[in-house]
């Protein structure tokens, strides 16, 4: 093929010279919209760490964290909110469960960046004022604990139960519930504490 033809124009009636500079000239202008794009991610700030949005117990916060940092140590680390435990620290004991939009959760497998424009609830936001939730008052009425340790993930999942459908039986709450690990085996005094938490909560 002469220089000639394979300069000229093909049957678009547009050269390959024509377009390979049509296509230059679209690479040029798209470069600042990709760059404006990776300026405003949050992971492109200098210091490695992301800013989250996130509403915990009705305050809205602005916390910046690592992208691999958990739920659970922004919780007790940046926000001081040290109800939440930490215990297995990889999802096996249920002592770390809160609430994510309405949602049961374990802090330890959740990362924090994932928050991001969502409500978070933790034990301190369950009373309203001096006014305990009926879970909390039921732990309380049946010395659903002994340690105590595991007892606000106990409630957040207990309360979390109750909205996902209330339990119609002990042995549901037991299977239901089973995610949390009591090391004291203050289980029969829990199951007690759920169902009458349970019927103060309809």
């Amino acid at each position: 093929m002469s220089p000639d033809n394979d300069a000229g124009q093909g049957r678009s009636g547009v050269s390959r010279r024509g377009f390979l500079g049509a296509g230059a000239v679209a690479a040029a202008a798209a470069a600042p919209l990709v760059a404006t794009a990776a300026h405003a991610s949050p992971a492109a700030e200098g210091d490695g760490l992301v800013t989250v949005q996130v509403t915990v117990n009705g305050d809205r916060h602005a916390v910046r964290v690592d992208p691999r940092g958990t739920l659970l140590d922004t919780l007790r680390e940046k926000l001081e909110l040290t109800g939440t435990k930490k215990g297995c620290d990889r999802g096996q004991c249920g002592a770390c469960t809160v609430h994510v939009d309405g949602r049961r959760v374990l802090s330890c497998l959740t990362l924090a960046a994932t928050t991001n424009g969502r409500e978070v609830t933790t034990i301190e936001g369950l009373a309203d004022g001096e006014q305990l939730h009926p879970m909390q008052q039921a732990f309380i009425d049946h010395d659903g604990f002994q340690c105590g340790f595991c007892t606000p993930g106990q409630i957040m999942s207990a309360v979390a139960m109750v909205d996902e459908g209330p339990a119609r039986t002990d042995d549901e709450i037991r299977e239901r519930m089973s995610g949390n690990i009591c090391r004291c085996s203050a289980y029969p005094f829990i199951v007690d504490a759920v169902r009458d938490g349970q019927e103060a909560m309809r």
